[in-house]
């Protein structure tokens, strides 16, 4: 038996890996390197060019909104997620929701209960936490125009399994090593097939299977079907 770094916040000790889990990474099949190499000259060229473009103009508007009304205060919602190899990073979004939201879930029981339940979202209409502009941005994916910045810094690639919050992770079960072998993506697979339509435990399969064929054209296809889904409001809240 080998031991092997464990991956997320909690899982920074040590662990003995079972000898099926040793033959799955032994055996693992990695993307060539002219894949990743394209692929982050992709995400560099595309990030760099939107963020210079939304700076002045999207950013610039958002910064105005988020000084009146229910909306008032920070800009930027920064959430603790797990990243390639284990490492964890904040991912960037604009804030949807009312100052200290998380605080706010946690301190009720039932309600975060549901939120476990319903594969760690809630419904917009049934979350209090969020606000009405919140709504907007979250049904048209603006609130995701910050990840541009996770992209360009390297947290983040523009396709690759969603980035989860800890407790996803045993979701995975003893996948888990395997979700966390590719940097995790703005969009992805699971977000083109459906996004919050699909839940936990098919998620993960669904997430699984983009990296058993992720590819230059499988990419570009998964890229295609997200703006599709974006305009078709599909699966977001």
């Amino acid at each position: 038996m080998e031991k092997k770094e464990s991956m997320g916040a909690n899982w920074q000790q040590s662990r003995l890996l079972t000898t099926n889990q040793v033959k799955y990474l032994e055996n693992m099949q990695t993307p060539s390197k002219t894949y990743l190499v394209i692929k982050r000259a992709t995400d560099v060229v595309v990030s760099g060019l939107a963020l210079i473009i939304m700076v002045p103009t999207v950013f610039l508007v958002m910064a105005i909104i988020y000084r009146f009304g229910d909306n008032k205060g920070p800009m930027i919602y920064k959430q603790r997620r797990i990243g390639k190899n284990g490492k964890p990073f904040k991912i960037w979004k604009f804030r949807s929701m009312v100052v200290n939201a998380d605080k706010k879930l946690k301190a009720n029981p039932e309600l975060y209960r549901k939120y476990i339940a319903n594969s760690y979202k809630l419904p917009a209409e049934e979350d209090p936490r969020i606000t009405k502009f919140g709504r907007f941005i979250r049904k048209t994916s603006i609130d995701e125009l910050p990840q541009f910045i996770n992209i360009l810094k390297g947290d983040m690639a523009l396709v690759g399994p969603r980035p989860v919050v800890e407790l996803e992770l045993k979701e995975y079960g003893d996948q888990v090593d395997k979700l966390l072998s590719m940097t995790p993506g703005a969009m992805g697979w699971w977000q083109a097939s459906g996004r919050s339509n699909i839940e936990y435990p098919e998620r993960c399969g669904v997430e699984l299977y983009y990296i058993d064929h992720a590819s230059l054209w499988f990419d570009i296809k998964i890229i295609g079907m997200n703006i599709i889904s974006i305009f078709k409001n599909t699966g977001a809240y």
